[in-house]
């Protein structure tokens, strides 16, 4: 049982481990297939929710996922947030298997 103070802080380790979990259990040793990256990334998008609203925590959560075929070319993501930095936060996660990069960020906003 966690203490009183902090319990309704964005904890990123604890985002990050969720996020992770998500894209493993959809992707697996999945390959590359530009036919199931529509349905992966809603799977994966549906996961996070899901758990992370198990935690509890007075956050509104944005979450986006973005998978790319490896084929040499490079992938740049970014975000720019304004907002309060005590309470609310940002988790990012990139995910690589042989053959594709997933790359979940995960925005709370405390209500």
């Amino acid at each position: 049982m966690m203490d009183d103070e902090g319990e309704n802080e964005f904890v990123s380790e604890q985002v990050n481990e969720i996020v992770k979990g998500a894209i493993t259990k959809t992707l697996g040793g999945s390959s590359y297939n530009k036919d199931r990256v529509s349905a992966w990334c809603t799977q994966i998008i549906d996961e996070c929710l899901k758990e992370l609203a198990k935690l509890n925590k007075p956050f509104k959560y944005v979450v986006t996922t973005v998978i790319m075929q490896k084929n040499g070319a490079p992938l740049h993501t970014g975000v720019a947030l304004y907002w309060d930095t005590k309470t609310d936060g940002t988790a990012c996660v990139q995910v690589g298997t042989d053959t594709m990069d997933c790359i979940t960020t995960v925005m709370a906003a405390m209500i």
